[in-house]
């Protein structure tokens, strides 16, 4: 039997268990702000230890692609930190966060490694002017359950003209019509194509994860 694309990202959400699945199986912004709000004391440690890549992914084309001097930067979807805590590493001296969860949020303001954090939910408008960011980075954010290219309107226009938006996407999310929003896109001229990733599995230590990829867009 051939399972057609929206029973397949459906049977994605059903394979994982505990906070995960439940994530995946959101059905609304605030169900996922809390879900991540009771999972954010321990959700590094299980992310962790089922070898999650996105992270390390966005934060490699992020740094290729923009230079620490150019801020400030936004975490889209920041979670508990990671990203942050690593770019300060690298020498990104001025980066905010913008993540749904309070829980999460008060994890990542524990590190130090925000300017600023926004308690805000990515696909609807943002209360920022346009073009205050040199760069943004979004790391398993477009996922199952999660956020679709509805967001990424909202993020070129609080980019900087040839500022860089990296971020990382489901490949079923992507052949739902991701891919083609972000042709339209570069197609009107808002954005370029700059790098693409070969896909890979983000969470090795998963049997259920599928496949995603990590995506270089620069704002025109």
């Amino acid at each position: 039997m051939v399972l057609s694309l929206v029973e397949r990202l459906s049977m994605s959400s059903i394979q994982h268990g505990g906070f995960l699945g439940s994530a995946y199986a959101a059905k609304s912004p605030e169900e996922i702000a809390k879900l991540y709000d009771g999972w954010a004391e321990t959700y590094e440690a299980f992310m962790a230890g089922n070898g999650y890549r996105h992270p390390t992914v966005a934060l490699a084309l992020l740094s290729r692609h923009q230079s620490p001097e150019d801020l400030p930067i936004l975490d889209a979807g920041c979670g508990t930190g990671l990203l942050g805590e690593w770019l300060g590493i690298l020498g990104y001296p001025h980066v905010e966060a913008l993540d749904l969860s309070e829980g999460m949020l008060a994890v990542a303001a524990k590190k130090g490694c925000y300017k600023a954090l926004h308690k805000l939910a990515l696909g609807g408008p943002l209360p920022f002017e346009d073009g205050t960011f040199a760069a943004i980075v979004s790391s398993g954010v477009f996922t199952t359950g999660h956020v679709g290219a509805e967001a990424l309107d909202e993020l070129i226009r609080i980019c900087k003209a040839n500022g860089v938006i990296v971020f990382t996407v489901k490949n079923e999310l992507w052949e739902a019509g991701f891919a083609d929003r972000v042709d339209e896109l570069v197609t009107q001229r808002y954005v370029e194509w700059v790098e693409e990733t070969p896909d890979y599995v983000s969470m090795p230590g998963d049997a259920a994860t599928t496949p995603g990829h990590g995506v270089v867009l620069r704002v025109l």
